[in-house]
């Protein structure tokens, strides 16, 4: 059954949505209540969501970033994600672009975590095609969560033998030199990584939901314009057949729509 969930101003006074605690008014939701509303689904399997954000005229970054079109609470639903994934998936230019470091564990999750049986924080599992990664950057070289590199069989050799010479854990997962969506998903979810969340970027969004893996998208749209000539979320050739994703929950602060979307 389908529910759609009315707009909630995050800070309004007698604010609710189905699920939501009473006497969330005049005050930011907690971590606790949004990780309630996030919740994986239970005994869903695998689930794979991604979190990103848009601009109102529909630029997924500005000038290759996408930290100009978020928000302080936009930040703060982001680090919930990542507090309830088993595993986030990044693609390597998006890995370069937004400086990424290793996910921290957090005070605020560890219960939660630990009642899952969750580690103190998420893999990170790096998509590329390329091998082309700066080795000695922290989220490869002292993670609190070692990082995995997803790959394809057909890799750089010298590059393949450049990862594994720096300890970090490759993991091929095409027959080519790319990445197939569906055997990562699965090769990820055989290690217990079933809780699946990728943030970008928009091309390798592109290739999971081209691959029909994506189960559910979170999407922030800003209340900005940007014009130019940035990617959309989602960047690559167009699906034979569009997908249908029905709308699970939507929450509004300072003009920030924070929609979750599942496929149907």
């Amino acid at each position: 059954m389908r529910q759609l969930f009315p707009v909630t101003d995050m800070t309004a006074p007698n604010a609710q949505v189905s699920g939501d605690p009473a006497g969330a008014a005049d005050r930011e939701w907690s971590l606790d209540e949004l990780a309630d509303l996030y919740a994986y689904p239970e005994d869903s399997g695998v689930w794979l969501r991604a979190n990103m954000v848009s601009s109102l005229d529909g630029a997924g970054q500005h000038e290759g970033r996408s930290q100009p079109l978020s928000s302080e609470t936009d930040m703060r639903i982001f680090g919930t994600l990542r507090g309830l994934a088993d595993v986030v998936v990044v693609g390597a230019e998006t890995v370069r672009q937004e400086g990424y470091r290793p996910a921290r564990a957090r005070d605020a999750f560890a219960a939660r975590r630990a009642a899952a049986g969750q580690g103190p924080a998420p893999v990170i599992a790096v998509v590329t095609a390329s091998l082309d990664l700066d080795l000695s950057l922290p989220l490869f070289a002292s993670p609190l969560v070692p990082t995995l590199v997803l790959t394809g069989a057909s890799a750089p050799a010298e590059r393949i033998a450049a990862v594994r010479d720096a300890g970090v854990e490759l993991v091929l997962a095409g027959d080519g030199a790319g990445v197939d969506p569906a055997r990562a998903v699965a090769l990820l979810a055989e290690r217990g990584l079933r809780r699946q969340l990728t943030e970008g970027g928009p091309r390798m969004l592109g290739q999971f939901a081209a691959a029909g893996v994506l189960d559910e998208l979170c999407l922030t749209l800003s209340p900005t314009m940007t014009a130019g000539e940035a990617q959309r979320i989602a960047h690559g050739p167009s699906l034979a057949h569009p997908t249908r994703f029905g709308l699970a929950s939507l929450l509004e602060q300072d003009g920030f729509l924070f929609s979750r979307y599942r496929r149907i």
